[in-house]
């Protein structure tokens, strides 16, 4: 029987989390269900189980990959440039997570985390990484330019990025359910709200 590589491997397990992306955005992430996934993958039961332990684990990962190519994003944006400001970091994120097919589940995700402590462990991990890269990026902004900031750099930085963080749920709040909610004001108005 012919070896499996890593790269193989890796190959599998993102075609098994694209599947489970769009199901999740189709349906949402409580009617979707991992014969739903199964379906959509084209792949066995064995297959799928072979990578993933099960929805939850499924939606962790796709958050996940959501993340790691807005860190990409991010660090884009950075190269060769001035650091992003507080209002530019975020909304690369969040110009980023609503291109995403199921960022309107991400809110379902926040709901069932309040109540289900699996879920909330899996979204804590994913929103500890968001805010260790928010983070960063503010502390780099924040040392670029002496006297930007009160204090010591990474010290303010660890302060605001919960509160910076916190513009993202706002606004995904709002597009899922306000009605005629303008996400372009929304982007163009973190710059100018936050310091720069």
């Amino acid at each position: 029987m012919p070896k499996v590589t890593a790269e193989y491997r890796a190959a599998k397990r993102d075609e098994i989390i694209d599947a489970a992306t769009r199901c999740f955005a189709a349906k949402g992430y409580q009617r979707t269900s991992m014969a739903d996934i199964i379906d959509e993958a084209g792949l066995s039961a064995g297959a799928i189980y072979g990578h993933f332990a099960g929805k939850k684990e499924l939606f962790a990962a796709a958050a996940g990959k959501v993340l790691e190519a807005r860190q990409s994003e991010l660090a884009a944006r950075s190269a060769d440039r001035e650091p992003l400001s507080p209002g530019e970091v975020i909304a690369v994120l969040i110009e980023g997570i609503r291109r995403v097919p199921f960022s309107g589940v991400i809110v379902q995700l926040w709901a069932e985390a309040a109540v289900d402590p699996e879920i909330r462990e899996l979204v804590a991990g994913v929103l500890s990484r968001i805010r260790e890269t928010v983070r960063t990026h503010l502390a780099e902004w924040a040392a670029a330019a002496p006297g930007r900031v009160d204090g010591d750099p990474d010290a303010w930085a660890h302060r605001v990025a919960p509160v910076v963080i916190g513009l993202a749920p706002g606004f995904m709040i709002q597009r899922v359910v306000a009605p005629g909610f303008d996400e372009e004001a929304y982007l163009a108005a973190l710059p100018e709200m936050l310091p720069h």
